[in-house]
């Protein structure tokens, strides 16, 4: 009878080394260099930094350019990121945002004795994200709902500082008016986003609600696109146009605090 040989555990299989899809490395690799850039820079100097061949490097461009993750000015040929890309940021990134500044924000609420929100861009709109009250005050929640872009602060200072390019499909349907304070004609509001690009923050007098109004800036990142909106606003007793332009310096600060703690 043969002695018995020594079980042994069989030989585990050697880790497969990770295999991306180049294609989409590739994309990728363009993508992050788009935004990551200084400026915007052509396929060819995109090509030229990704070390990806002219010809590949154009064909995946137009591809992600399709999909709206770039978009590509038609008089300079440079690319520059797109509107998908900052949904899906700003889908990943709201409740991040929110927990860093919500300290901001709160402040602002006690400072004021006014509600405080915080907006994101949502497709064709924004949409309120987090919300500080004023203490000791019962205040209506606006949490997840849409806001009308020329009827509100907000929307108005979001229109202010979107290039005209991309301003200009989400004004194309015309403008509603919501009370008789509404701004209608569009001449009118481009007059608006002027002002406010030149005062550094918007106002909203009755025009979405006749019994609220309110200031808004914007948190800028460094191109000088908008990341969040923050917004104090009240009912017409306590926030009245008198003291807008005060409130508006106040959210001017507040939306510089909030540009910093995001850097």
């Amino acid at each position: 009878m043969g002695t018995a040989r020594p079980h042994t555990a069989p030989a585990a299989a050697p880790a497969r080394p990770y295999a991306g899809v180049q294609s989409v490395e590739r994309a990728l690799a363009l993508l992050k260099a788009v935004a990551a850039g200084p400026e915007p820079a052509t396929a060819a100097e995109l090509a030229l930094r990704c070390r990806i061949n002219r010809s590949t490097a154009w064909r995946l461009l137009s591809t992600l350019e399709a999909g709206g993750l770039v978009e590509r000015d038609p008089l300079t040929q440079r690319y520059g990121v797109g509107y998908a890309a900052f949904q899906v940021a700003s889908a990943a990134e709201d409740d991040a945002i929110a927990r860093r500044v919500r300290p901001i924000i709160e402040r602002a609420a006690e400072r004021t004795g006014e509600i405080v929100t915080l907006a994101a861009a949502r497709r064709f709109s924004l949409v309120y994200v987090d919300q500080a009250d004023p203490p000791r005050t019962l205040s209506p929640s606006w949490m997840g709902r849409p806001i009308p872009l020329h009827a509100t602060s907000s929307g108005k200072v979001f229109l202010a500082w979107l290039p005209d390019a991309e301003r200009e499909p989400l004004l194309a349907g015309g403008l509603e008016g919501f009370t008789d304070r509404t701004i209608t004609d569009r001449a009118e509001l481009e007059r608006e986003l002027a002002e406010i690009r030149r005062l550094g923050y918007g106002t909203c007098f009755g025009e979405f609600e006749d019994f609220s109004n309110g200031v808004s800036a914007a948190a800028l990142d460094r191109r000088g696109r908008p990341v969040v909106i923050v917004n104090i606003w009240g009912p017409t007793q306590r926030v009245t146009k008198s003291r807008l332009p005060s409130l508006g310096r106040t959210v001017l600060g507040v939306a510089h605090e909030i540009t910093a703690a995001l850097t």
